[in-house]
């Protein structure tokens, strides 16, 4: 009979003990799947004595991670802690250099030290499987790496923080503002212990950084990320974007470009008829565009027990198997280092400001904005209130860098209430 496939498990929190209920509950199926039983071997985490709602006791206990990583009797490391630095990173730096293949949902590790866990792990044979890091029960590394590796990607977008997507549409839904739903999203448990990983952009910017690398064949550069978070959007603005045809969302976009390599995550405004603009809830949803494929949308649950527990599964299932890949499609001393692109790729882009009632404000914003090269599309001009009138601009295509040209010499105006706020237009 083949030998077991033996994991050491260090992190016990929603995901990991996901991953023990499903390895308890579905011995006799995984095993017929992989023609390998797989079982826990050992476990790690801060609090022995805690109720975790499993059962633990078959199990050895190590308090350290790094002494878990180092057993003799692992053949996978799996490694559910988090955090960029410290305790995770040791253990897998560990678990390599003792001969054992890593499983995580570590997504920050990765965007900031995947290249050298990349070199560390090849040079050794070894693999290191990160489903679960990207969209939670969404497949996509495993689509980018193996089912596309025909393709040449030409566009990676989605929206990948279920948080973000949970207010914004929540927002639309209720009529509610941002803070409110900020903290009713709070209430519910959705944000990281720092909420700024979410509304922010960070938590997306690191798993948009991991698929820029499997799709171009680049190091992760987390660094080059272009971040925007969504505190600035207003009630007005979801409202204003759907009178225009356009939903709200964090979307992160990875593309090659002359310029170099462009990554975005940033509020953007995308057609509401689109299947990103249809997507609510904390739901994620990835689309892939290459030049055999063309289109390839997946949509699915980004976090949570189940669904992410269940991307830890599928990368146990394919060492089981003896399924080894390089850790980012390709060897990784064939990765590129990325040049990230200066200039971003022009787009239309959605601006709001308040103008205050005088003559000729309005043909005064029409002359900075065409001075800067920048064609208006479209325009709206909605009722005074406090003695400024909301006006929304549509532009033509046009790049940031001459928007932000016309923004700083709109501010140097006496005809602007308040900052204005410009969003760029992405057609899917």
């Amino acid at each position: 009979m083949t030998n077991a496939l033996r994991l050491g498990i260090a992190g016990l929190g929603t995901v990991g003990v996901g991953v023990v209920r499903i390895l308890r509950k579905q011995a006799a199926l995984l095993e017929a799947r992989t023609g390998r039983r797989i079982e826990i071997v050992a476990v790690s985490a801060r609090d022995a004595a805690k109720d975790r709602g499993v059962p633990l006791s078959a199990y050895a206990w190590e308090t350290d991670p790094v002494a878990l990583a180092k057993r003799d009797d692992i053949d996978v490391f799996v490694e559910l802690m988090g955090g960029a630095e410290g305790a995770a990173k040791d253990a897998v730096e560990a678990a390599l250099r003792s001969g054992k293949d890593v499983v995580t949902a570590n997504k920050a590790m990765l965007a900031h030290h995947g290249q050298a866990l990349a070199e560390l792990a090849e040079a050794a044979g070894l693999s290191i499987r990160y489903e679960a890091a990207v969209a939670g029960g969404i497949p996509v590394i495993k689509a980018l790496a193996e089912g596309l590796a025909g393709n040449e990607i030409t566009r990676v977008m989605g929206v990948m923080n279920g948080t973000c997507n949970y207010i914004l549409t929540r927002m639309e839904a209720t009529g509610q503002g941002y803070n409110a739903l900020f903290q009713e999203a709070s209430d519910l448990g959705y944000l990281e212990a720092d909420p700024n990983l979410d509304v922010g952009g960070i938590d997306a910017g690191h798993k948009l950084a991991i698929l820029a690398s499997l799709a171009f064949g680049t190091q992760v550069n987390f660094d080059g990320v272009e971040l925007e978070g969504i505190q600035r959007i207003t009630l007005e603005d979801i409202r204003q974007a759907a009178d225009m045809g356009y939903r709200i969302k964090l979307l992160g976009v990875a593309q090659r470009s002359p310029r170099g390599l462009v990554q975005r995550m940033q509020p953007c405004l995308v057609p509401a008829h689109s299947p990103l603009g249809q997507l609510e809830g904390g739901t994620n949803m990835v689309v892939i565009e290459g030049d055999a494929i063309e289109q390839l949308v997946l949509r699915g649950p980004g976090a949570g027990e189940g669904p992410t527990a269940s991307a830890v599964l599928g990368d146990i299932c394919d060492l089981a198997r003896g399924c080894r890949l390089p850790v980012f499609g390709q060897p990784a001393a064939t990765l590129e280092a990325a040049t990230p692109a200066q200039t971003g790729l022009p787009a239309p882009y959605y601006l709001r400001m308040a103008l205050l009632d005088k003559p000729g404000a309005l043909a005064k914003i029409a002359k900075i904005l065409g001075d800067a090269g920048v064609s208006i599309d479209r325009m709206r001009q909605y009722g005074h209130t406090d003695g400024a009138a909301p006006v929304l601009f549509v532009t033509h295509k046009t790049t940031r860098a001459a928007l932000d040209v016309a923004l700083e010499e709109m501010q140097a105006t006496d005809v602007v209430a308040l900052q204005p706020v410009a969003l760029r237009i992405e057609h899917v």
